[in-house]
């Protein structure tokens, strides 16, 4: 006994004396536990380092306030950066139905919890942590902490709420994510009495398109492909004849005679003993060979190299626009999509998969191809540059100032604080760039990382600072803490499915998704996809999650106002 108590002395010591070895032990830890699969869930990387730096903090380890500040401040800026886009963008009659899967969130969950604090007579601290963990959105933890170290009370007592927010966040969080995977993926389809993979495939049909294929599958044959072709068949024909008899899927970027490059020009006319280069969609070439002549292996001067663009869709013209009638409207030649993703969640590229500002579309095609069509969509992702951070910390600094702001109400400094102001300055900077693409570059990779690492450290810091507290309000509330959390998910989400369901005639796969979306949560909407058996959950999450990623950080704020209240 005395020997372990000797080995934990010797570990919190050296914890205390190098802060960074204790943030980057519980990183180490969290992120893979995290991974760990619990039947068919896994809690994910955030989770995990809470739950690993509560134990640690019963070692009295703690990190710096100003660490946690930081690391939130870069979390829920990058948040809102990139939701930006799609948030305004979603902002039009077509999108803005599915606010109302947010605003079933937002209110049913305040008052759930506001009835819960005044039954139990909850501290703001455990409310908080409560709404935080049934919401399963780590940046409500950020906003209520930021609250309630804001309140006009002692140091103590203000550890003393902050310990009880972390501690109830991570017991709320657990059972809310593992309530609202198996309600969205398990429970949805059997309440509706449907078939959800059926459902998703019928939906993916009236998208237009091949039959998905399995997400650990590709292709045997590339989707894009160049052919080398000899001219016979299409001897006297004109350039412009040939592509219209090829069709919009496939172009010619090539031409060689006599053993000499020549410029592609449309009122060309072809001659027996040509060559022609060929890119376009495989299905769209095998007509090639009838139309033009043999497929020949050609010459050493004849391969022709494909470039990747990724293009953030800027142009405003474009909201409510599908990939069809982007097509037909803003005709490419040579250039091919191959992929759509919005806020990192890759969508159906399907002809009726619709479109709008904040998008990333990846194209496929040859180099000057490329060059003349990416301006017509928008701003080209430069892979040398990561992030602008000069453009990135303008925008911190902005969030922080706007949240230094307050407006006492029932006794509170209400203020968005550093989270808040963060949050909006990120949503104006993330628009401001979608205007002006120019400047303030935020590749999709880097945002990741910043924000993972941002609110992990975040979350470490509040489970670390939570420490022998955490047994106390244990021994308080006992089983009704998970009771609670598990009520605060189902109810909204039961409320969403009526009204999806019933009201707006939405099918499952776009309920569910909606639901995942409403609570911002990633685990959720994978258990769908993978339920689903396709992306189309994805079509509903995406415009959900952008509502819900910018008003529900703000309950953090109001629940801490609302607690002390009624207390």
């Amino acid at each position: 006994m005395g020997r372990g108590c000797g080995v934990l002395d010797w570990l919190g010591d050296l914890l205390r004396s190098i802060p960074g070895l204790a943030l980057f032990s519980c990183l180490a830890a969290g992120f893979t536990l995290g991974r760990v699969h619990f039947w068919k869930i896994t809690l994910g990387g955030v989770a995990g380092t809470l739950l690993v730096a509560l134990a640690v903090g019963m070692l009295d380890v703690t990190l710096s306030p100003e660490l946690r500040n930081v690391a939130f401040a870069l979390f829920i800026f990058t948040l809102g950066y990139l939701a930006g886009p799609s948030f305004f963008a979603s902002l039009n009659r077509k999108a803005l139905r599915y606010a109302v899967f947010t605003v079933i969130q937002v209110v049913t969950l305040v008052a759930l919890v506001c009835v819960a604090t005044v039954a139990l007579r909850l501290d703001q601290g455990t409310a908080a942590g409560l709404l935080a963990g049934g919401t399963t959105s780590s940046s409500v933890l950020g906003t209520a902490g930021e609250a309630i170290g804001a309140l006009p009370v002692g140091p103590a007592r203000i550890h003393e709420l902050q310990s009880n927010l972390a501690t109830a966040y991570s017991i709320a969080y657990i059972f809310s994510l593992v309530t609202l995977i198996l309600f969205t993926s398990q429970f949805v389809p059997m309440l509706m009495r449907v078939d959800l993979r059926e459902q998703a495939r019928a939906l993916w049909r009236e998208l237009g398109g091949e039959p998905e294929r399995s997400e650990s599958t590709t292709r045997a044959v590339p989707g894009i492909v160049g052919r080398v072709y000899e001219v016979t068949a299409a001897h006297g024909r004109t350039l412009t004849q040939l592509a219209e008899a090829l069709g919009p899927d496939a172009a010619v970027e090539r031409l060689r005679r006599g053993g000499e490059i020549t410029p592609v020009q449309p009122g060309m006319v072809l001659q027996t003993g040509d060559r022609l280069v060929l890119v376009g969609r495989r299905e769209a070439l095998l007509q090639a060979e009838q139309l033009i002549g043999p497929e020949t292996l050609g010459t050493g001067g004849d391969p022709l190299s494909l470039d990747v663009a990724e293009v953030v869709i800027t142009d405003p013209r474009f909201r409510g626009w599908t990939l069809e009638r982007l097509h037909q409207q803003v005709p490419p030649r040579g250039v091919f999509v191959t992929g759509l993703s919005r806020m990192e969640h890759d969508l159906p590229v399907k002809p009726h998969t619709g479109i709008t500002t904040g998008d990333t579309v990846r194209l496929t095609g040859a180099a000057h191809d490329l060059d003349a069509y990416t301006p017509l969509l928008g701003v080209r992702i430069d892979p040398a540059v990561k992030a602008d951070l000069s453009f990135i910390a303008l925008g911190v600094v902005v969030g922080m100032l706007v949240g230094q702001l307050s407006v006492p109400m029932g006794g509170v400094p209400l203020s968005l604080g550093i989270g808040g102001g963060c949050l909006f300055s990120g949503l104006f900077f993330g628009w401001l760039r979608a205007r002006h693409p120019t400047y303030g570059q935020y590749h999709p990779a880097a945002a990741q990382v910043i924000q993972q690492f941002g609110l992990a450290t975040f979350v470490c810091a509040v489970g670390l600072s939570a420490g022998p507290a955490a047994i106390t309000l244990l021994k308080r509330y006992g089983v009704l803490l998970p009771l609670i959390a598990v009520l605060v998910t189902v109810i909204p989400a039961l409320l969403s499915l009526w009204v999806g369901g019933r009201l707006m005639k939405l099918p499952a796969p776009l309920v569910a998704g909606a639901i995942a979306g409403q609570q911002c949560s990633t685990p959720a909407v994978d258990a769908v996809r993978k339920a689903a058996g396709n992306t189309t959950p994805l079509l509903a999450y995406t415009i959900v999650y952008a509502f819900s990623a910018v008003l529900l950080p703000l309950l953090g704020p109001l629940i801490v106002a609302l607690a002390g209240a009624l207390r």
